[in-house]
Order: structure tokens, then C-alpha cells, then sequence
């Protein structure tokens, strides 16, 4: 379904005038038609409607698309949302279903929303997901729901990502030779490391690859049952040592705050991306597991859980983590972003405690002769803040 899109202009083989765009139910209904699979769902709202329809194409799992549109007025681009790794579309940016999502943000600028949520939410199990679900498998699904759309609205349109959905994003541009492509939003994600951090990034690859010898194609970071956990038994034992005493054990409520504001500090080959956490607040330990004091400074405990409560499998796939640590380790062999073919304007807005002030991916693109490029930090905010924070409105989507 991958394409290289070209756009047939006036007076030339292939170009039709897109029909008036409609609002609501019937510009919804344009769009069934178009992707023409799954069983439709449809979801009203206040001043908005949403269809949830499930792509049926014989893959490993269906790909998820949600389409979210103003029910009063027709929209004037489009904005594909694409979800960070383990999430989907709600969880990611439509966790309250509108008010105060970044899916309501880009609605209320005359948008249409679209959110394409990758296969791996909708699998039953990591061993029915393949070995070769990298990030150009999610750029080829991507590409085919982009022109499916494009062929019955033909409106400018915005690729806009958080985490590894904004390298998706970024990956995407670089495919794509629309000129209806104008901008690509990026929230908290990495481009190529130099020095010490591109040799661990590529540490981090070969381990990715070594799982992926074993037949490990997918894992389940676990963050959804950590919160659940916190929030109906807070002070009971959790199975994870105590630093300060590894006789003694985290409580859930301990575990999860430990684990969204201190990720950079936890096992495994990736987290070591992050300044400091998911999320920015503090934790001091006291004499005993009971005694730890926690705080979120953004995101409430509650937020994040009704975005990990809206998750399916929450399954990242192998591939992609060693696709995107080959981009971190500016590995051209194992899989690259083709920086100089990116000619959309970019808004490039990372977290302070997230992935941090690391902007060589957008200093790529501007050397490559792009001078729309925009990069900047939010101080204080974690990598989840950049979407749920109840401030993130004003403090970062405003940047766009």
C-alpha cells in the first residue's frame, strides 16, 4: 500500500476536483466509503462526531483509524494523529474524549482529526504479531489510509506524532511527495545521537535485534497494569525491590510513581532515552516503602490512568524499537530517516525531562536546505506530560 504520491495538477492525466467537503455525519460517511472495511462505528460528541472503523485487510491484526470531525463546520486540512509506541489513538490524544486532548486542540482549528492506530493494539497476543512489524510496515499503512482519504477530500493534510509516532511521522514526510503535505508536528522523540549516546543507541539496537533472534516480536512495557495496581490497592506490596532496602518492596502506589517520574533509572534497553521520566514530578524515599513521598507535577495519576485503562494490547513490536534505536545510532544499514527529503514545514517540541534538548534531526533537515524547521524544549515536563499535562494547551501545543 506504500506509495510515492504524486500530485496530478490541472490540465494533467488523473487530477479531479475534490467534491465540496461536508461536515459531520456526511464528510464521515465519504470516509467509510473510502477505506471501505471493518464495522463502523460512530460516536457522537459535543460539536463533534467520531467514527471508530477497524481496517479488515487479511494482516496479522487490523489497523485502527479514527476519524473525528466538527459536526457544524466542514474542515480545512487534515491532521493524522499517530499515536506513540504501546498506545493507540484514545489513549494518546483523546483520553476525555475532547475537552482538553490534543485531538480537540487541532478540531477546534477547523481540522479534521484522523488517528491511525497501529496493528499491534488489536492483537490478541505477541505470538500472532510478525517479526517484521518495523517502522516502514506502520509507513506503508500510514501511506494507504493517507490516500485512500486524499482521493475523496483532497485537502491538505498534517502528519503529527508523539514519541515513536512522531519518528513515524518524520519518516513518513520523507516518503511523501505530495504538495498537499504542509507541516508535520513532532512531540518528544529522537532523532540521530553523536558520540557516546549514538554507541549505546546502537548497543540498544543489537539487543533488539538479539530478542528478535529468539522469536521475541513483541513485549508489553507493563505500565497499564502498574497503574491499574496503584489505583485499587495503593499501599499494598508490589513484587519489586526497595532500593534503599531490597528485603522490602515497592508499594503500587510507590512502584508507579517511581516508574512514570524515574523511568531513566529502570531496567531495560531503552529507557535510559529519557532525561528523567514519563512524567515530571518528585519522589524522595522514607524509612520504610509506606513512608515514600511522591508527587506528579503535570499529569495526575488519574489521567494516566484512563489513557492506560483505554489501551488494548499495549504490545510494542521488537521491530520497531530496533528500527527507531538504527535511527538513534544513525545506523544507515539497519534502517534511516531520509532527513534531506523532508521538505514539509516541521515543528519539532521535545520535553525537558523527556527526550531532552537533542535537535540534530531537525539541525539534518535544515542543513539539507529546509528552512522551515522550528525545534524547541519545554522545561519541567516528562515525556507523557507533552499530551496529557493539563496545562499542555498553553504550555506546549501553543508552540504549534
Amino acid at each position: 500500500m506504500e506509495r510515492e504520491h504524486r500530485e496530478p495538477g490541472p490540465g494533467r492525466p488523473g487530477h479531479r476536483r475534490p467534491e465540496p467537503a461536508l461536515a459531520g455525519v456526511g464528510l464521515l460517511t465519504r470516509v467509510e466509503r473510502a477505506l471501505t472495511s471493518g464495522t463502523a462505528a460512530y460516536l457522537p460528541g459535543d460539536g463533534w462526531i467520531r467514527l471508530t472503523l477497524p481496517i479488515e485487510d487479511g494482516g496479522p491484526a487490523p489497523l485502527t483509524v479514527d476519524v473525528v470531525a466538527d459536526t457544524a463546520r466542514p474542515p480545512h486540512g487534515i491532521a493524522y494523529l499517530l499515536p506513540g509506541g504501546g498506545l493507540n489513538f484514545t489513549a494518546d490524544f483523546f483520553t476525555s474524549g475532547g475537552d482538553g486532548t490534543l485531538a480537540g486542540h487541532l478540531l477546534r482549528q477547523g481540522l479534521l482529526v484522523v488517528g491511525v492506530t497501529p496493528r499491534e493494539d488489536a492483537a490478541a497476543g505477541a505470538d500472532g504479531l510478525p517479526a517484521g512489524l518495523g517502522l516502514a510496515a506502520h509507513r506503508r499503512d500510514l501511506a494507504g489510509v493517507v490516500a485512500a482519504l486524499d482521493s475523496v477530500l483532497g485537502l491538505p493534510y498534517t502528519y503529527a506524532g508523539h514519541s515513536a509516532g512522531a519518528a513515524l511521522a518524520l519518516d513518513a514526510a520523507s516518503h511523501d511527495t505530495s504538495e498537499r503535505l504542509r507541516r508535520v508536528l513532532v512531540l518528544d522523540t529522537t532523532g540521530p545521537y553523536t558520540g557516546e549516546a549514538a554507541l549505546r543507541a546502537a548497543a540498544t539496537r543489537d539487543a533488539y535485534e538479539e530478542q528478535l533472534a529468539r522469536g521475541v516480536h513483541a513485549t508489553d512495557p507493563g505500565l497499564a497494569a502498574l497503574v491499574a495496581r496503584a489505583v485499587a490497592d495503593p499501599s499494598g506490596p508490589s513484587a519489586v525491590p526497595w532500593p534503599p532496602d531490597p528485603s522490602r518492596y515497592f508499594t503500587h502506589a510507590g512502584l508507579a510513581h517511581f516508574a512514570l517520574i524515574r523511568t531513566a533509572d529502570l531496567p531495560g534497553p531503552a529507557n535510559w532515552i529519557y532525561r528523567r521520566g514519563h512524567s515530571a514530578g518528585t519522589y524522595a524515599f522514607g524509612t520504610a516503602p509506606a513512608e515514600d513521598r511522591f508527587t506528579l507535577t503535570h499529569t495526575s495519576l488519574a489521567t494516566w490512568h484512563a489513557a492506560t485503562a483505554a489501551l488494548g494490547s499495549g504490545l510494542v513490536p521488537t521491530a520497531l524499537m530496533r528500527d527507531l534505536a538504527a535511527v538513534w545510532a544513525d545506523d544507515g544499514k539497519t534502517y534511516r530517516i531520509d532527513w534531506g527529503r523532508i521538505r514539509a514545514e516541521v515543528v519539532w517540541v521535545n520535553t525537558e525531562l523527556g527526550r531532552g534538548d537533542e535537535p540534530y534531526g531537525a539541525e539534518l533537515i535544515r542543513a539539507a536546505g529546509n528552512d522551515r524547521v522550528r525545534f524547541s524544549t519545554v522545561p519541567g515536563y516528562g515525556h507523557g506530560d507533552a499530551v496529557w499535562s493539563a496545562t499542555a494547551a498553553a504550555d506546549v501545543w501553543s508552540r504549534f
